[in-house]
């Protein structure tokens, strides 16, 4: 009896470590392996560098020209200025555009995200981070600095960034009140103070969240609709110049006016 026992126990002995040392079938070895390469290959939730082209919904026009789909809350101030404006983008698009853009002017922010083709490159740099937005290039320090006193105003403002949990959080002022806040002729004063959140999505997709906050042009502070961007891993922030449209028609550049798009 003693016998028979010893020798059914050798049995679930000899199985247990047979069972222990069987390979993985390939089924198994290939999902372990495309779960490395996926882990390797993955994006940091605190990498921003790279192309992004802007996603926009269909059938949303307005992205083309404002923040948010409704007007924003503008003061009496803003609203004189508003009218003074004469955008060729937007319900009431003007022949005889006064938009700074024509004059070769650079687009600030947050107007750089008013475009149905808006885009950036982002280059992240010890102690800084840049963004080219065309022609036009932005710093944004991350070394710790506090924004200067008696800032004069900057096309792109001076940017503070610093991360809080996986997302790179930016605070902007100083930006210069001659351009627009959109490309519907929407102002803005010289105490503009803009907050901007960029937050992976997904590996190839990250989302700004636009907060604005002008005492002089607003009558409170406002979010602009989020903008979703998509990683274009091929692209390159290519050369660019602007020539005033309205002046250089010699060299054969011409405006695109409202009556002929």
């Amino acid at each position: 009896m003693r016998g028979n026992i010893q020798s059914l126990v050798k049995m679930f002995i000899i199985i247990a470590l047979s069972l222990a040392i069987v390979p993985p079938s390939s089924s198994q070895s290939n999902a372990t392996q495309s779960g490395t390469i996926k882990s390797e290959n993955a994006v940091s939730p605190k990498a921003l560098s790279g192309t992004w082209a802007i996603s926009t919904p269909r059938g949303e026009a307005w992205y083309n020209y404002a923040l948010i789909a409704d007007e924003p809350p503008m003061s009496a101030w803003a609203k004189e200025k508003f009218r003074a404006n004469k955008p060729s983008f937007g319900p009431n698009p003007q022949e005889e555009s006064n938009d700074p853009a024509y004059s070769c002017l650079p687009n600030s922010v947050p107007r750089v995200y008013a475009a149905v083709q808006a885009a950036m490159q982002i280059v992240e740099l010890p102690g800084r981070v840049l963004i080219f937005y065309g022609r036009n290039l932005r710093q944004i320090y991350t070394d710790g600095r506090t924004h200067p006193a008696n800032l004069r105003p900057l096309w792109m403002g001076h940017s503070i960034g610093k991360w809080d949990g996986e997302t790179f959080v930016v605070d902007t002022v100083a930006i210069s009140d001659v351009n627009w806040l959109d490309r519907m002729g929407h102002p803005h004063s010289n105490k503009l103070h803009l907050i901007e959140r960029f937050r992976h999505v997904d590996d190839k997709t990250m989302l700004v969240n636009i907060t604005i906050d002008d005492p002089i042009a607003y009558t409170k502070t406002w979010e602009a609709t989020p903008r979703t961007f998509r990683l274009r891993q091929n692209a390159r922030a290519g050369e660019a110049i602007c020539e005033d449209m309205f002046i250089n028609e010699a060299y054969g550049l011409h405006p695109t006016l409202p009556s002929m798009k």
